[in-house]
């Protein structure tokens, strides 16, 4: 019975219906959008596309799918497939990074990937499950996206730049996804579906970042 319960946390939904929040889970097509777009970049780079790149883009695109059933089933194990897909978007472009960035090796990533684990843990614990409307779980992984563009630049690697960027966009969909509660009054659709094309913009951003060494230099503009 537990699976099967109805969970209600956006303003756009009005009732248990599989459609009560239709931009909420028709704006899921940018997540799509997003993984074709990274495919289409990584068909560009030297070699064809890098395997983990493709993981990337098809994660996303499963992001999409967790994504679209938990805003219409709305139910408990529509959630946690939402969850889980996030999680493994960020789990696996973090290994990514740090291997292909950073110039770790399995076992430096592991220990990467642990203290990431730890120190999420340890951030968001303080906070009540209903806090921000539940952003305050999003807090680690702006906090490091920060610190990987940081690195970057530092590293002055060619992604640099897309991590600046997805840090920035990033932190205004989360700025979005905290009030949609709280201006569901005076705007009644919510402002959920925002988030969900924002951080399209942040995925393909962050995925892109990893293939920008690999990618031709722009043509000079006529």
């Amino acid at each position: 019975m537990y699976w099967t319960q109805a969970v209600d946390l956006y303003c756009e939904r009005t009732d248990p219906s599989f459609w009560s929040e239709p931009l909420n889970a028709l704006s899921n097509v940018a997540f799509l959008l997003a993984a074709g777009l990274v495919l289409r970049v990584a068909g560009r780079a030297a070699a064809g596309p890098a395997w983990d790149t493709v993981a990337l883009a098809a994660l996303i695109a499963l992001m999409a799918v967790g994504s679209f059933l938990f805003h219409t089933f709305a139910t408990v194990w529509a959630e946690w497939l939402d969850v889980l897909s996030i999680l493994a978007f960020i789990y696996v472009f973090l290994a990514r990074f740090l291997a292909r960035v950073a110039g770790l090796r399995a076992r430096g990533i592991a220990v990467g990937l642990a203290v990431y684990w730890l120190a999420s843990k340890a951030l968001t614990a303080p906070f009540p499950p209903a806090s921000f409307n539940g952003s305050y779980s999003y807090l680690p992984p702006l906090l490091v996206l920060a610190g990987l563009a940081w690195f970057a630049r530092r590293r002055a690697d060619a992604g640099a730049a897309r991590l600046a960027l997805a840090t920035v966009v990033f932190a205004i969909s989360l700025a979005l996804r905290t009030v949609d509660l709280a201006w569901c009054e005076a705007w009644p659709s919510g402002t959920h579906f925002v988030w969900h094309c924002l951080n399209a913009l942040v995925l393909y951003l962050a995925a892109t970042a990893l293939l920008a060494q690999r990618l031709p230099p722009a043509a000079p503009a006529a």
